[in-house]
């Protein structure tokens, strides 16, 4: 195996496992919010303004995760 392969398979492998867990949060995240705001409507508001700044959070692992996928294939 060549250095270009092995750099085109770390990449995909860091990418891959990198995004899967911020997908999974979010699927959680969300299905958390929707059950609390079906328990109590009246306090969507603050539920999805919460919701919102934890999907933020999480995705921005996503996307750590993606910039270093393409680190490890052009360094």
């Amino acid at each position: 195996m060549d250095l270009a392969s092995a750099k085109l398979l770390g990449m995909a492998i860091a990418a891959g496992f990198g995004v899967i867990g911020p997908g999974i949060g979010i699927g959680l995240i969300g299905s958390g919010a929707m059950q609390a705001i079906g328990r109590n409507p009246e306090a969507s508001g603050k539920i999805i303004s919460n919701m919102i700044l934890a999907i933020v959070f999480t995705e921005a692992l996503g996307i750590l995760a993606l910039v270093v996928s393409f680190i490890i294939k052009f360094v």
